[in-house]
């Protein structure tokens, strides 16, 4: 059974307007964060429209362990924030893959991947549990570079 209580390291939380909701929670709750990164071409797979690329753009909050992801994205996409479905996620590190197939196994739902299942799913997924609870599987090959970032450095 994957470990979650270790490997939990953000909860994402999707604004209409991520400037705007930097400067509220920031100075509400002392948050400092991340360059903000604005994608034009984010790769994702979803069932309904197969592979595409949209605009999204996400920071963190620098302050760890457990850090706060904000994400503005567009409608029709897993990141919009006028869909009342999309409260939003919890992130782990994992093997991706593995932890994906073993909770579509139990029942859960896979939402998105950055590349189609048959292609590995990619960096990241995001999968649903019966009850509504949305997880996102982040590679764990990705935990250097992001720690990085989260020390001020850049993503890539």
């Amino acid at each position: 059974m994957f470990e979650y209580s270790t490997r939990m390291f953000h909860v994402g939380h999707l604004v209409p307007d991520i400037g705007k909701a930097m400067d509220e929670l920031g100075g509400s709750l002392g948050l400092e964060w991340t360059a903000v990164v604005a994608r034009e071409d984010q790769r994702v797979w979803t069932p309904e429209h197969g592979q595409r690329t949209v605009p999204l753009k996400f920071c963190y909050s620098t302050q760890g362990p457990q850090r706060l992801e904000l994400l503005e994205g567009v409608e029709g996409t897993p990141w919009w924030s006028g869909d009342p479905r999309n409260l939003h996620h919890a992130g782990v590190w994992c093997d991706v893959p593995s932890l994906t197939e073993d909770l579509i196994a139990r029942g859960w739902t896979l939402v998105c991947s950055q590349v189609a299942p048959e292609e590995g799913y990619g960096s990241f997924t995001y999968v649903r549990s019966p009850s509504g609870f949305l997880l996102e599987p982040v590679a764990e090959a990705n935990e250097e570079k992001m720690n990085r970032w989260f020390a001020g450095g850049s993503l890539s």
